[in-house]
């Protein structure tokens, strides 16, 4: 996730390359990262925290205590701005691993079709020096950034965070389908992802409910009408609320994890 964030920063020209640096523990990732995206990546990043005006952490949600400890430790300055991705770790949890002094913020990060984000982003209660949208400039490459209450981000991150999954294997069935009624794989996969595109882009271009839009192309003894009676047999409505519904208390799960791990682990470093 980290690397698609700073390819959006890259490709909007939001900021200059020599200015990005980022750090992973795992030195093959570094070098990977490092040719990928023509910036410097390090295992040892502590000697540049200092000067960072903006710290990305993207690791998983049991890394925060290690990985804020190690920044703080490395001299984080009061005015550095760190913008968190962490699934289910809340902007209390992030400020208490912090110095007092240090800026927070947080922001949901998910995908939406062809590798466009949507952003959530919240400034820290007890941080209120931080500009409402500061964290935007270093996101917006990426998509669209709107507000959203902290208290709905477990579910955002199992809608719209696991989203891109469920499309996946959505996309993956119907290909498969299209193969069993006699088409080639590579046709059916795109139809399959072209008729999700446009269909996404209907919703977001006319605003109207789906419900609404389903009609319009649903006719009286017709085979999209077959085709839905099916699916509804299927109860495909109630399965993907489940899977929605489960996301969302893995999503709480996870951020309880790193109260877990002690604040002075340090050495743990990681992707940020």
């Amino acid at each position: 996730m980290g690397q698609t964030l700073i390819r959006g920063l890259l490709t909007g020209n939001l900021i200059a390359r020599e200015r990005i640096w980022a750090g992973d523990k795992n030195e093959s990732a570094c070098e990977s990262a490092s040719q990928q995206l023509e910036i410097l990546v390090e295992s040892d990043y502590r000697s540049r925290v200092p000067t960072a005006d903006v710290i990305l952490i993207c690791v998983k949600p049991v890394d925060a205590p290690g990985v804020l400890s190690t920044l703080r430790n490395a001299g984080l300055r009061r005015e550095t701005l760190l913008i968190s991705i962490l699934a289910g770790v809340s902007t209390d949890m992030l400020e208490s691993l912090l110095a007092p002094k240090t800026r927070g913020a947080r922001h949901a990060e998910h995908a939406l079709r062809r590798r466009r984000r949507h952003d959530r982003y919240l400034p820290g209660p007890k941080r209120r020096e931080v500009r409402p949208g500061a964290g935007r400039t270093h996101i917006r490459g990426r998509g669209k950034c709107v507000p959203v209450d902290e208290i709905h981000f477990n579910a955002v991150t199992a809608l719209s965070g696991s989203g891109p999954a469920y499309q996946f294997l959505i996309m993956e069935a119907l290909a498969d389908a299209g193969v069993r009624v006699g088409l080639p794989r590579q046709l059916a996969l795109t139809l399959v992802a072209q008729t999700a595109l446009g269909a996404a882009r209907m919703v977001l271009s006319t605003g109207r409910h789906p419900a609404s839009l389903r009609d319009d192309v649903t006719t009286p003894a017709g085979c999209t009408i077959a085709g839905l009676l099916m699916l509804e047999d299927g109860r495909v409505r109630s399965v993907l609320a489940r899977a929605v519904e489960e996301a969302a208390k893995t999503a709480a799960h996870l951020g309880a994890a790193p109260s877990k791990i002690s604040e002075t682990a340090g050495g743990s470093r990681s992707d940020h």
